[in-house]
């Protein structure tokens, strides 16, 4: 007989609800094998089984599913891709948890069936090396899972060729990748997006590669921005597009040109197919402006523009855009003194400047802005001609002489031999300091070379015409004081600023090696004159000479040496007028 329970625990309870039983199973049941036979189909429904269940309701947000058993399972709302989706009368696949809970009802997942019926299809039709699509789900530690049927693991490293700074912006984007391992032991796949684009690149590339050549205006991403340049995906293939092929004009870097992901058209400037290298320009798909660039700058042209860049030795001046200038620092003034160009332009500054040279071939313009002035120099013999006395300020010393401004901007040279008549000077510190104002003479104005000479000595007559000839003539006795010595000999000051040279040889009458051994310095002497040289400005004396007379005849041994004989001799001013500053080097 059937076991009535088991139907009335199936809500069957008559012989033609058996057989409806039956025939939904497919099978004749004789009288009395409806136990049997529904033993054997509880039998078969195990936990971990995949069964079909129908639609057939819903609870609040959830589904009702009947699979077939004496209780209905319940899907929650996201155990489906879609749930809006979601009909009456769906039949879906679940995984068959427990066949009754606490709460008297099945415990299925769709979920769970549709993993393992994904694992079962990627075992069965997938592997290694296949290309996959599915959409990325979840951000993991070390990268991303993708549902492609079953969860799989994109490490972050093989997300793209340059990995993103955030690999999350991938989250729910469908990708296509590579699997590149299966562990069935483990029920786990990776994938590869990075491979599969290497893989399309790579194809890309050839194929551009043999397309491609020099002249060619195409499009392009900018993928990396370096100091130098930035590379540009032109599908398959990066070019570098070099800062100095961004702009004619300056730019300090190229972000100020180009952005990240930025799409733009660029020139083909140079192919290496070999080493797969590709120089790409932005400038060149206009005309450069130094094309025609002697017609629009012609030499001597005033033009204006703005100061870009400064540097120690001159000023770039922007012309127009990609043609600048340069403004040497020796052609910022005729007059100013500049130590950097900073003390006359700054950076944007709007200047007059004048073009004095254009090559075209190095791209480079020399420009001047003094010339857009009236040159002091051209009217500087007029107005100071030969003989003009004026008046300046020591504005420096070197050992050749001393530079006197006797105006803002200009400088006179002031030589050293040119300080005093009859001194005896070996650097002009020894009579001038810096910042005297002293009064003297124009002797040149040299205008090609910029150059005017001054005299101080010049002030007052040359002694050696007239007042040093007429006061000290051969055989006079005079008196003078030791200055100097020297290994050849003794120098006296006979007066000021005027001195004769006591040679080794007329101190004694016996040989003298050292003449300290004879005279010391501050000493006073009575010395006699042998010559006095009015070219070579040169007096002789003689000690010994001087010596014999005054022991042989006593004061007045003869007329002339009696005539002769004083003490220093006032030459009328003639020594002194120049303050006591005479330029020529005189040396006895």
């Amino acid at each position: 007989m059937v076991d009535r329970n088991l139907i009335a625990s199936l809500s069957i309870d008559d012989d033609e609800a058996q057989q409806m039983i039956a025939d939904a199973l497919g099978t004749k049941v004789a009288e009395g094998d409806m136990d049997g036979l529904l033993t054997g189909l509880t039998a078969d429904l195990k936990s971990g089984s995949i069964l079909k269940g129908k639609v057939i309701g819903r609870v609040g947000t959830d589904f009702l599913v009947e699979v077939g058993l004496k209780s209905e399972g319940v899907l929650a709302r996201d155990e489906f891709t879609d749930p809006d989706a979601v009909e009456i009368g769906d039949v879906v696949e679940v995984l068959l948890e427990t066949h009754e809970s606490d709460a008297g009802i099945v415990q299925i997942s769709k979920r769970k069936a549709d993993r393992i019926r994904g694992w079962e299809r990627i075992i069965e039709n997938a592997q290694e090396g296949d290309v996959v699509e599915g959409k990325v789900t979840r951000k993991i530690k070390g990268g991303l899972l993708v549902d492609i049927g079953v969860p799989v693991f994109l490490p972050a490293s093989q997300v793209d060729i340059r990995r993103p700074a955030d690999i999350g912006e991938y989250l729910g984007k469908n990708i296509r990748a590579k699997i590149i391992k299966i562990d069935q032991a483990r029920r786990n796949v990776v994938v590869s997006r990075r491979k599969l684009v290497e893989e399309e690149r790579a194809e890309k590339r050839k194929k551009l590669l043999e397309t491609l050549k020099e002249g060619d205006i195409v499009k392009g991403t900018v993928k990396n921005i370096a100091d130098f340049g930035a590379f540009i995906d032109l599908g398959g293939i990066d070019g570098l597009l070099h800062i100095t092929d961004m702009s004619w004009g300056r730019i300090n870097h190229p972000s100020e040109m180009v952005q990240i992901d930025q799409q733009i058209e660029v020139r083909v400037l140079n192919i290496d197919r070999e080493k797969e290298k590709i120089a790409l320009g932005l400038k060149q798909k206009e005309n450069s402006p130094w094309q025609d660039i002697e017609a629009k700058y012609p030499l001597n042209s005033r033009v204006r523009g703005s100061v870009t860049n400064i540097v120690s030795y001159g000023a770039f001046v922007k012309l127009e855009e990609g043609v600048e200038g340069l403004v040497h620092i020796s052609e910022m003034s005729w007059t100013r003194r500049i130590n950097h160009p900073s003390e006359l332009v700054s950076i944007g500054q709007e200047v007059d400047v004048v073009v004095l040279d254009v090559n075209k071939d190095k791209q480079e313009i020399s420009l001047g802005m003094k010339q857009t002035e009236v040159n002091p120099w051209e009217i500087m013999h007029e107005k100071y001609p030969t003989g003009t006395v004026v008046e300046g300020k020591v504005r420096n010393l070197t050992s050749y002489g001393a530079f006197v401004e006797i105006e803002p901007g200009i400088d006179g040279l002031l030589h050293v031999s040119d300080l005093s008549w009859t001194k005896k000077l070996t650097h002009p510190n020894e009579v001038l300091k810096k910042g005297d104002t002293i009064r003297c003479v124009i002797l040149e104005v040299d205008q090609a070379k910029q150059r005017i000479s001054l005299g101080l000595k010049q002030l007052s007559q040359d002694p050696w015409h007239e007042a040093i000839p007429t006061h000290y003539q051969p055989g006079m006795i005079v008196r003078g004081k030791v200055t100097k010595i020297t290994n050849f000999g003794v120098f006296v000051e006979l007066e000021d600023d005027l001195e004769g040279l006591l040679h080794i040889s007329e101190l004694a009458d016996h040989k003298v090696e050292n003449p300290e051994e004879v005279v010391k310095v501050a000493q006073e002497l009575e010395v006699k004159i042998l010559r006095v040289d009015i070219e070579d400005r040169k007096i002789g004396l003689s000690l010994k000479r001087a010596q014999w007379g005054a022991e042989a005849n006593g004061d007045a041994a003869d007329p002339q040496q009696a005539s002769g004989r004083k003490g220093k001799t006032d030459l009328g001013g003639g020594l002194g007028d120049a303050g006591g500053l005479g330029t020529d080097k005189i040396t006895f």
